[in-house]
């Protein structure tokens, strides 16, 4: 089942072709990584498949309907988006920060309830920050606050979970345990990333190359040598770990 599509997507920025004629599926419960070089064109679809941007040519799906069509509020309680940069100078709570991933469910009719304060603090549990709840904003490093970005799109309890680099500023034991504790959420996730080996826990991959799609499918399929070595411009081989069996990527400037 089809849940976020695109047809025909470009984008510009002046003269400058971000994106063109990008055609995608994403199935209902698959975790699909988007790997490519810098300015690939990773950040700017995902943008345009949140609708933070207009496309400049195609059209986005949510679950059958024009994107254009909804309204935010109809979006954001289906769809939730952790940007890479996204920050604010406000004096606020990291509770308070997170809450907000509630909004899109909160109405006169539907004020907040002990329900929301569980969903919040489930949040930060599952992103390993439940002792940041009390601590000021201002006061996080780096890595703490991708943590509380991560909690609040959880508690928005979004259908489709966007993620931008979400390891960005991340230690290793955070990186992994991030990582795990999002392809384990019941949702549809659509992530970017860097690390290509941390993309091969993917279900499957679209690789990006100078704002074109160029090759969509499962990790061992698409990330071939030929492929790393024509869009990424690295050799590569892969190993086998001894410990579970599973493929590396190992790999090599020209």
């Amino acid at each position: 089942m089809t849940v976020l599509s695109c047809t025909g997507l470009g984008f510009k920025v002046r003269e400058a072709e971000l994106l063109r004629d990008v055609h995608l599926e994403v199935q209902l419960g698959e975790t699909l990584g988007i790997v490519g070089p810098n300015g690939s064109g990773k950040s700017t679809l995902l943008k345009l498949l949140a609708g933070l941007r207009t496309p400049g040519s195609g059209e986005v799906r949510l679950g059958g309907e024009r994107l254009g069509d909804l309204c935010r509020r109809a979006i954001a309680q289906q769809l939730a988006v952790v940007e890479q940069q996204a920050d604010t100078d406000d004096a606020i709570r990291v509770f308070d920060a997170v809450a907000l991933g509630r909004t899109p469910w909160l109405s006169a009719l539907s004020p907040w309830a002990a329900e929301d304060d569980a969903i919040v603090n489930q949040a930060l549990h599952d992103v390993d920050a439940a002792h940041l709840s009390k601590r000021a904003w201002r006061s996080l490093s780096g890595g703490e606050r991708q943590r509380v970005h991560i909690a609040r799109a959880l508690a928005q309890r979004p259908q489709i979970l966007l993620l931008d680099e979400p390891t960005n500023h991340l230690d290793i034991q955070h990186q992994l345990a991030i990582l795990k504790g999002v392809q384990a959420l019941p949702v549809t996730t659509l992530i970017a990333l860097h690390d290509l080996n941390q993309a091969l826990t993917c279900d499957r991959l679209a690789v990006l190359d100078h704002g074109r799609l160029v090759a969509l499918g499962t990790p061992l399929d698409v990330l071939t040598p030929e492929r790393l070595q024509d869009t990424f411009g690295v050799q590569a081989h892969y190993l086998t770990d001894p410990f579970d069996g599973a493929q590396i990527l190992r790999l090599r400037s020209n």
